[in-house]
């Protein structure tokens, strides 16, 4: 086809799929690289030119050879553009465009959007408010902090997803006992005072460094709760042009801004601390939400985030000018849970906000949407209690030993 283009899209997780999808409707030629045990995963193959799969999981892709194979694939075709889908997928695409010399997102801004460190020190550097941190290298800096900067705090893994391998801690004695315990891997976590709030999320669509697009929503169950204490994960978008939704898009631009994201989506977020009120910076990616949020968000917006990212990295690279659909602002909310049946039957959650259930195995999900914010709420406040009496089932989470 004319003007067409080759992307190469990389995935350790199956993800992504409506991504895929547009970047074929649109007329290009699309290659994937994913994980070898994803191989039996539906992606939609009429609309992938070829697929690669490499041993192991996420970081355990050993890079050279990931390089040497698309090395290989450039020898007899073009490749126009580097597409990370996931999270731990951002080092092996800016890795690739800065041996190939390929547009797009180098390893030190990608560094913005994968290491919590990074992103603590460019969000300090840029006079973004962000809770008091320390980095674990040196043992006068920890103690200072330890002694200035009252508990609780947490150690965070500074390149793990969500909130995995988050440990909490109370005093000074403790600290030290899980520093030890870590051993050579305390140099892969920082240390951060634990500020009691709300935390929200804002996803984000960008053209050229400019926010063309972006959703409030509130965490109505927080991740770190969920993967520390099992439950139903829950979240809503917020009030449009509330007080909270204003500062938050606020605070959102200046550190897209500040951490360099030109162009594609982002998912960042936030804490409102209860003590002071105050927004504060928590984390960022240069990625489309997981737990199916990218569903709620087309829900309340009409926005489908991954279709509309293709569409502008489509766009880039044919140097067109993106154009956005029209934003309908409406109210949707999601509730997901683990669950003790494979194939949960919802049939029961038959109200007619329903436009949504989860196909995941052993997830129990749905999503509600409404053009009125307080009968999300009514809903799935009244959907939880529903689900955790026949569906929920807690799982312990297993101890991070494989850190990135």
């Amino acid at each position: 086809m004319e003007n067409a283009k080759s992307f190469v899209c990389i995935s350790n997780y199956f993800k992504g799929t409506d991504f895929l999808i547009q970047l074929k409707k649109l007329g290009n030629t699309v290659y994937l690289v994913t994980s070898e045990k994803l191989r039996d995963k539906p992606w939609p193959h009429e609309y992938i030119d070829e697929i690669f799969y490499m041993q192991g999981s996420d970081t355990e892709w050993n890079l050279e050879h990931l390089l040497l194979g698309v090395g290989n694939l450039m020898k007899s075709n073009t490749v126009d553009a580097i597409v990370a889908l996931d999270d731990f997928d951002v080092e092996k695409a800016t890795y690739l465009r800065e041996n190939l010399r390929i547009d797009g997102m180098g390893q030190t801004t990608g560094r913005y959007f994968r290491d919590k460190l990074a992103m603590r020190m460019r969000a300090k550097s840029c006079g973004i408010p962000i809770p008091a941190f320390c980095s674990l290298f040196n043992d006068h800096d920890i103690n200072t902090y330890a002694d200035t900067v009252s508990p609780p705090w947490v150690l965070k893994p500074r390149s793990e997803a969500s909130s995995s391998g988050i440990i909490k801690v109370y005093d000074k004695e403790a600290l030290w006992i899980h520093i030890n315990e870590m051993g050579n891997n305390r140099f892969k976590y920082l240390l951060e005072q634990f500020k009691p709030g709300d935390v929200y999320h804002c996803d984000s669509l960008l053209v050229d460094r400019k926010i063309l697009f972006s959703l409030t929503s509130k965490y109505l169950a927080t991740p770190m709760e969920i993967s520390q204490g099992g439950g139903v994960f829950r979240s809503s978008n917020i009030l449009y042009d509330s007080e909270d939704d204003t500062e938050i898009k606020k605070v959102n631009e200046a550190v897209l801004k500040g951490f360099g994201l030109k162009n594609g989506v982002a998912h960042t977020e936030f804490i409102k601390c209860k003590e002071d009120g105050k927004i504060y910076f928590l984390e960022t990616s240069s990625r489309v939400g997981g737990a199916h949020i990218a569903e709620m968000v087309e829900s309340a917006s009409n926005i489908n985030l991954w279709k509309e990212w293709a569409t502008i990295e489509d766009a880039l690279v044919k140097e067109k000018k993106y154009k956005l659909p029209k934003v309908k602002k409406e109210y949707a909310g999601i509730v997901l849970t683990l669950s003790k049946f494979q194939h949960p039957d919802l049939s029961s959650f038959s109200d007619p906000e329903v436009c949504f259930r989860v196909p995941l195995d052993y997830h129990a999900g749905l999503i509600v949407k409404s053009d009125k914010n307080e009968r999300i709420l009514e809903l799935l406040n009244n959907y939880v209690d529903r689900l955790i009496a026949d569906y929920t089932v807690v799982v312990e989470q297993n101890k991070v030993t494989n850190l990135h």
